[in-house]
């Protein structure tokens, strides 16, 4: 698993408080200071990242925007770094394509447990003995760890995305709470003001053209969660 992180945040005290923090943990830091250090360093760096921090607030731009650019050209996961007040902020990055947010104030020792669960959750699987789920129209390749539709055309989905979906797949018919799956995206369960997990299923629906009035793949049921409607064939081959 790749261990380099790229983190932009503006105020130097923090970069290198988190640098520091974070190689004593055996992690590779890259730094940047504005948007446009970062998109250097990104565009430099991009096929050995195993993950882009992005604080919200910059002098030359701000992380939702870094966020976009980076998700049209990778599915490296992001975090974003919010105002613990602002759910907006939340909404929006999640929305833009973040696999994770921490409201701020937070400590090194948070984002560290963040960072090794979206890691730990969006390591490649090892060779089982079922590779495959196929279902509707579609493949999701648990080793390659992709979704490709009829026409072998890839899905744009974020790590996030891909777990939530992978979850949805390997328990078809059977109604998951919005805990249950909170604890599997993000290792927490859901507060009861927290739409990060509405804002993701939305997403994924879209990118799976499931229609959210209608849906005929991932259902919403009142008062219960949610569950997967679609038959699956998995297999190894």
């Amino acid at each position: 698993m790749g261990r380099k992180i790229l983190i932009v945040d503006d105020d130097q005290k923090t970069r290198v408080l988190l640098k520091t923090y974070l190689e004593k943990n055996q992690y590779e830091v890259a730094l940047a200071h504005d948007g446009e250090s970062f998109l250097a360093e990104f565009q430099r760096q991009a096929q050995e990242l195993a993950m882009v921090i992005l604080d919200v607030m910059l002098p030359d731009t701000d992380g939702f925007a870094l966020c976009k650019e980076v998700r049209s050209r990778s599915n490296v996961p992001i975090i974003m770094l919010t105002a613990s007040s602002d759910e907006t902020d939340r909404v929006v990055g999640l929305e833009l394509g973040a696999d994770d947010y921490i409201a701020k104030p937070y400590s090194p020792r948070e984002l560290l447990a963040r960072i090794k669960a979206i890691l730990r959750r969006t390591a490649t699987d090892a060779p089982a003995a079922v590779r495959y789920h196929r279902f509707d129209t579609f493949t999701l390749d648990l080793v390659e760890r992709k979704v490709v539709d009829a026409a072998g055309a890839e899905l744009a989905l974020t790590g996030l995305d891909f777990q939530l979906l992978k979850y949805f797949v390997e328990h078809p018919g059977v109604i998951l709470d919005r805990d249950q799956l909170c604890e599997q995206t993000r290792g927490r369960e859901s507060g009861p003001l927290d739409r990060s997990l509405d804002v993701q299923i939305s997403r994924l629906r879209m990118r799976l053209n499931d229609d959210g009035k209608q849906p005929r793949l991932i259902k919403t049921v009142r008062g219960a969660g949610y569950v997967f409607s679609a038959d699956v064939a998995s297999s190894h081959v």
